[in-house]
């Protein structure tokens, strides 16, 4: 037993203080070696690879030359002459055309290319499967389909089809695509003109078709949902538009929510939203260009105007600064507006965005530019003035006085929102003076019992306010606004009672949150309550003296701000033509001219007089 408890302790203490391999494998551990930052491309072959690739293509040719001249001598042989003549002839061009893409030269230049998708199709179909397996990695990817068929013809043509499953419409594939090709029986021979031209006219029913040589283009329309058909002995693709993913129809509006007017908003299909835009302007004046934005995921953008209002030059700019985008990858409209709006860094929205399309149908009307990008439901506008983001989707719907009632409204609001805050702090401790006596008292006993000075007070409240501000909108579904109204009422009212904040900082809070609330547009309410911030750092340090420079601080950075070349004061400065809907609006029937600021083609939207129907009643009643 003593032995026993020995030779325990033993073991115990040699397996302490001896080593042990570890019973668990090591931590992973990210290497910090940067592949970009080696003088080689990360996916350029050696030179050995290289060469040998290109002693491939040529070994591969020599099998197919040999292939065909076997061919050649059994149809001499057979005496069907004939019936093999039209096969011959396309064998023999192909033939010819490829052995011109693999001389010295050319292969050379293919060699020095580090990517396959920029080269142009072979007239071999084995060379040219090998490049698609190549740019998409197959068997790798598991998504991305390879279809190989025989066209039905004289003679039959192999054939391949390209496209991601998942992404095409496999009814529209078979029924619009394969079937054609594959079933249908041509009394005619196929190859007596232009192969791919005499395929689309005659085999294919698809509207949406298109021809290209080159990988890079069959790559992007690939992505894009459509499908490329690819056929030996030709050095052209056909690529079918197939593209029908799942997608979130038409819906309300859940953001720019109104009681009158249209209810539709956008989704995140393209051609739905185009299709909404076209449906609201039914003109052939109204231009959607198509622009591809990314490098790596190449995502359409449309650029909406229209060609008989705005403006050439303006247009032309917002293309440019468009084109001129070099990412990887943008996956929402706000991003491409970061990267093509004239300040960046300036927290003011530059760019009304809105996912209503009658107020982008409004707005093309006036001369302004739509921009749009695939699998984002929002539209940006541009350019605007600060006041066009105190207008709301349902101003148009109502009679001129409550529309003006409701934009003095918000334009208060948005005042009350950035002031109340700091006016509070710059006359609590500069300026006592400057309050009525008795308010005064009433101030300075509900602060009686409170420790923390009022501009922690503010900075706290403001901080909750944001919190629960935040946690509303993160939460999903009905509990989020149930926690907002709950969050407010038991925070505000604990905090009074634990002495931490006065009630009059409650109620100031609670104004200041509800006036940013009048806001219409999201993105100004939020550089709102961000101003708000540093006016009360202002306030807190210098008084009414700093509250007023860091309003002028703020007046000279309004005016010198643009909007895409538009002052974002216009038309208040510089000073222009106002019209009829800038702050106030007048009635629709006087709203004769569009926005002297954006110098639009067209400057009158209708006759001085376009209630006709007056004037004709007017010179009836002349009549005896």
């Amino acid at each position: 037993m003593v032995d026993n408890i020995f030779f325990m302790l033993y073991r115990s203490v040699k397996n302490i203080l001896g080593y042990q391999p570890p019973s668990v494998p090591p931590p992973f551990v990210l290497d910090e070696h940067r592949p970009y930052d080696s003088p080689k491309v990360a996916n350029q072959q050696p030179d050995k690879e290289k060469a040998l690739e290109a002693f491939s293509s040529l070994l591969r040719y020599a099998h197919r030359l040999e292939g065909f001249i076997d061919k050649l001598a059994t149809v001499l042989r057979s005496k069907t002459w004939d019936k093999e003549a039209a096969e011959i002839k396309l064998e023999i061009t192909a033939l010819d055309k490829q052995l011109s893409q693999l001389t010295p030269v050319l292969l050379r230049y293919d060699q020095s290319i580090t990517a396959p998708k920029v080269q142009r199709l072979s007239t071999s179909i084995e060379e040219n499967r090998r490049t698609v397996e190549t740019i998409y990695q197959l068997p790798r990817n598991n998504d991305i389909m390879l279809r190989d068929f025989s066209i039905a013809g004289n003679p039959r043509v192999k054939a391949f089809a390209v496209f991601i499953e998942g992404m095409v419409d496999s009814k529209l594939l078979d029924n619009s695509v394969l079937q054609p090709l594959m079933l249908f029986n041509y009394s005619r021979e196929l190859y007596e003109g232009n192969f791919t031209e005499q395929i689309v006219r005659e085999c294919l029913p698809s509207n949406q078709i298109k021809r290209s040589d080159t990988f890079a283009s069959i790559e992007t329309a690939v992505n894009s949902g459509s499908t490329a058909i690819i056929f030996d002995g030709i050095d052209e693709a056909i690529i079918v538009g197939t593209g029908a993913w799942e997608h979130r129809g038409v819906e309300r509006s859940q953001i720019e929510q109104s009681v009158q007017g249209s209810q539709a908003a956008f989704s995140e299909n393209f051609r739905i939203n185009t299709g909404l835009v076209r449906s609201m302007l039914r003109t052939s004046d109204l231009i959607i260009e198509t622009i591809k934005v990314g490098t790596r995921s190449q995502i359409n953008c449309a650029l909406m105007y229209i060609d008989s209002i705005a403006n050439t030059t303006l247009v032309d700019e917002v293309r440019r600064r468009i084109q001129g985008i070099a990412t990887d990858y943008l996956g929402d409209t706000g991003e491409l507006i970061q990267f093509i709006e004239d300040h960046p860094s300036i927290p003011f929205p530059q760019s009304l965005s809105t996912e209503r399309p009658d107020r982008v149908a409004g707005h093309l009307v006036e001369g302004r530019i739509a921009i749009l990008l695939e699998g984002n439901p929002f539209v940006h506008i541009v350019p605007v003035s600060f006041f066009s983001f105190f207008h709301s989707a349902e101003d148009f719907s109502h009679k001129p006085t409550v529309v003006n009632f409701m934009r003095i409204l918000r334009l208060l609001g948005a005042f009350v929102s950035i002031i109340l805050p700091s006016i509070y702090i710059a006359i609590s401790y500069f300026h006592q003076d400057a309050l009525p006596t008795e308010l005064l008292l009433a101030i300075a006993g509900s602060r009686e019992n409170v420790t923390f000075p009022a501009w922690f007070e503010i900075v706290l409240m403001e901080f909750s306010f944001e919190l629960i501000r935040e946690a509303g909108i993160r939460v999903p579904g009905f509990l989020g606004s149930s926690i907002g109204i709950v969050g407010a009422l038991i925070l505000g009212q604990a905090a009074v009672y634990a002495n931490i904040v006065s009630p009059i900082i409650v109620i100031i809070v609670a104004s200041t949150g509800l006036a940013s609330f009048c806001i219409p547009d999201y993105r100004m309410a939020s550089a709102i309550r961000l101003l708000r911030f540093i006016l009360l750092a202002f306030a807190a340090t210098f008084g009414l003296v700093g509250l007023a420079t860091a309003f002028l601080w703020i007046a000279v950075l309004f005016c010198q701000m643009k909007s895409f070349g538009v002052p974002y004061m216009t038309p208040v400065v510089p000073k222009t033509i106002a019209g009829y809907d800038v702050v106030l609006r007048g009635p629709i029937f006087q709203q004769d001219t569009r926005p002297d600021a954006l110098n639009v083609k067209d400057q009158r939207r209708q006759p001085n007089i376009s209630r006709t129907w007056k004037k004709i009643n007017q010179g009836k009643s002349d009549k005896p």
